[in-house]
């Protein structure tokens, strides 16, 4: 390639990488996969050697990938300070020959005898956490390496990070850094990605991305419900107390602080191939997602030798693994009608094995990516897991089409009930316009209302489905119009159903005004955005007759949401529905801040699991007001694992290797000083 298409190209590849580093890092919705980034990354590497008088200091290959908002995305929800070291990305490779090639460097590097330390390569968002006297001080964000965002406050909510360190035989220095990658695990994933789909909210791509956008939440209590996760694995600082990474590794295990076990030393480059090889099948197994292998120069002098390049150490390498690929057949594609009339094509395809699991389904988004991929009716379509949990179609194999394939046409009408479909050009999804009148959205957002992240009553979809077929309940404020009569003419029930039935309901009514909020449904607010709407407005009214630039004052609320929840409530039928709300006895303001009730529990983390004689909601709200802290995981800082009726069989086992405390209901209530409710019924199976 000539010099001046060389430059051409450079400039195309260096706005496609800053782009994709800017969707990845910025907004935690990646445009490119890991292979397709990295091998653009390789063919500007390629072109800047061979023309290094191209290179320029901004250049993509000179930098890390940067977390922090510019331009017109600043405005500043946290803090920066500067690295006191810089925190560099690690180079990577998916060819074991440039393993070798690295080994190869490091020996004629260094000249003597050395060994490696290898590690998972955790699929996370990279974290530095300085500790000073033994207390946690900062935790920074990467960043753009030499300035990151200060987290702090949301790091306190990750349960296995001590903010305390504790003592052991080997002192900690005065001040130092350690550094590592804050993940989510699969079920924290998996949980979270189907409570976004189910409020239609954009679901997570990968951990990773899960991870980065909890990392950043503005209310940092919700930090402690996302289940993150943190393994530490680098520690920076003056006259440490080891000389090698795995010596590093061990003492600060011993300081109480999070490190992987599953990392080993090697001597030469067939015990890292073994290593490898080990993982890439062992990795499928393991809670939480890793991407590679990093290998690491175990010795810290030598790694002092090798030194840094301006983005990489040269002590360490990432070798990455290939994400699994299935290939099969697309049989047809459903179009499904959502709780806010999204409407979602899902392929239907030949079952086949990815992943450990069966994968029969999966969803193709929107049209505009069934256009991009160029998809027909009968195609053989790659399969891949979005972070190995959610399947998604990433192409086709042409050389495999024939003819009698067929090109499928997007609906121009609402499949569930003719309506035409609009669709916004600022939007990637058409919508069926008709709310009140659309029969899966009507039953959709009524099973949205009762269900448990929202007002929590007693109820499934195939009730809700009985009470609209017999026109008893046509939207959220009728079902506080529902007679025991109404409720025996349902299939199956009897008076004890029916009377459990009201009783939830007339439960309900005391559910806080910002679940109430989430209930509602109204487009794009998910329970996070509704905790923070209703703090910042206190009332509906104030919601109500708030204008788009008040709601845009409020933290998790931009453009598009504001001008969804202006929208609701300037719909007649919405304020109908709300007023009738209210007069059923609704919680339409903030309850005033809980009293705390005593010290009992304080400093004492607690997990809880299984199912108790009030909500989980209200059993935290209790140990809260005792002084304590509610976590979604286990780890050694645990105080009590505190399990109700059918508490999760992991959890337990997890209490019990980490010899955490395992307390029932009653325990508890006796280590606050409260007596024992009396016990409630099982909940009849025909409700559900």
């Amino acid at each position: 390639m000539e010099k001046t298409q060389a430059n051409i190209r450079i400039e195309e590849l260096r706005s496609i990488i800053n782009e994709a580093n800017r969707r990845y890092y910025v907004e935690n919705a990646p445009v490119l996969s890991d292979y397709e980034f990295d091998m653009l990354l390789k063919e500007l590497e390629a072109l800047e050697k061979e023309y290094p008088e191209l290179i320029t200091p901004d250049s993509p290959t000179q930098k890390v990938g940067s977390d922090l908002k510019q331009g017109k995305e600043l405005k500043k929800e946290f803090e920066q300070f500067p690295h006191r070291y810089p925190m560099l990305s690690l180079g990577n490779t998916y060819d074991i020959s440039e393993v070798q090639a690295f080994v190869d460097r490091a020996e004629k590097g260094i000249g003597n005898a050395f060994t490696f330390s290898c590690e998972l390569k955790f699929d996370g968002t990279a974290i530095c956490l300085t500790y000073k006297n033994g207390k946690l001080f900062r935790a920074l964000t990467r960043g753009d390496g030499t300035v990151g965002d200060d987290v702090t406050r949301n790091v306190k909510h990750i349960s296995n990070i001590p903010q305390t360190l504790t003592p052991s035989s080997t002192p900690w220095p005065e001040e130092f850094e350690i550094r590592g990658e804050i993940y989510m695990p699969w079920a924290a994933f998996d949980r979270l990605n189907i409570e976004r789909e189910k409020d239609e909210e954009q679901p997570f791509a990968n951990p990773r991305n899960a991870a980065s956008g909890s990392l950043k939440l503005i209310d940092s209590t919700q930090v402690a419900n996302r289940g993150l996760e943190c393994t530490l694995y680098h520690v920076l600082g003056e006259n440490l107390p080891f000389t090698t990474h795995q010596e590093a590794l061990k003492t600060a295990a011993s300081w109480g602080l999070p490190v992987s076990d599953m990392s080993k030393v090697c001597r030469n480059i067939e015990e890292v191939e073994e290593f490898i090889t080990h993982w890439d099948t062992e990795r499928k197994t393991l809670p939480y997602a890793t991407d590679g292998i990093v290998i690491k120069v175990n010795e810290l002098p030598y790694q002092d030798e090798l030194g840094y390049t301006a983005k990489f150490p040269r002590w360490a390498v990432a070798y990455k693994f290939k994400a699994e690929q299935a290939l099969t057949k697309l049989l047809s594609i459903d179009y499904q009608v959502g709780r806010t009339g999204a409407v979602t094509p899902v392929a239907n395809l030949e079952p086949v094995q990815l992943s450990g699991t069966i994968v029969k389904r999966a969803s193709l988004h929107n049209a505009d990516q069934m256009q991009n991929l160029d998809i027909h009716i009968g195609d053989y379509v790659y399969v891949e897991k979005g972070g190995e949990i959610i399947p998604k179609i990433t192409g086709v194999e042409l050389s495999q089409r024939t003819a009698d394939v067929i090109l499928p046409h997007f609906p121009e009408t609402c499949p569930d009930c003719g309506t035409p479909l609009v669709k916004d050009e600022s939007e990637a999804k058409a919508f069926c316009p008709n709310q009140d009148g659309c029969p899966t959205q009507i039953q959709a957002k009524l099973v949205h209302f009762l269900s448990r992240k929202a007002m929590n009553v007693i109820a499934g979809d195939a009730t809700v489905e009985q009470l609209y077929n017999k026109a008893l309940v046509w939207n959220i404020a009728d079902f506080y119009e529902l007679t025991k009569e109404h409720l025996l003419t349902l299939d199956g029930w009897k008076e004890k159903s029916a009377e459990r039935f009201l009783s939830s309901l007339q439960e309900s009514r005391k559910v806080p005004f910002e679940r109430v909020l989430f209930a509602l449904g109204i487009r794009y607010v998910g329970e996070t955005t509704a905790k923070s709407v209703a703090k910042h407005f206190v009332n509906i009214d104030a919601i109500s007759a708030a204008t788009i630039e008040d709601l845009l004052n409020v933290d998790d609320v931009g453009q598009v949401i504001a001008e969804s929840i202006y929208a609701y409530f300037k719909e007649e039928a919405n304020l109908e529905i709300i007023g009738r709300l209210k007069a059923a006895g609704l919680k339409f303001e903030m309850d005033a801040p809980a009293q705390k009730l005593s010290a009992t529990l304080e400093g004492k983390t607690i997990v809880i699991s299984g199912n108790f004689s009030i909500s989980r909601d209200d059993m935290k709200a209790l140990i809260v007001a005792h002084g304590g802290k509610n976590s979604g995981s286990i780890s050694g800082k645990t105080a009590y694992l505190l399990a109700g009726e059918k508490p999760g069989p992991e959890k337990i086992k997890k209490a019990e290797t980490l010899g955490v405390s395992i307390i029932s209901e009653h325990d508890f209530r006796e280590l606050i000083g409260e007596v024992k409710p009396e016990a409630i019924d099982e909940i009849e199976p025909s409700l559900f």
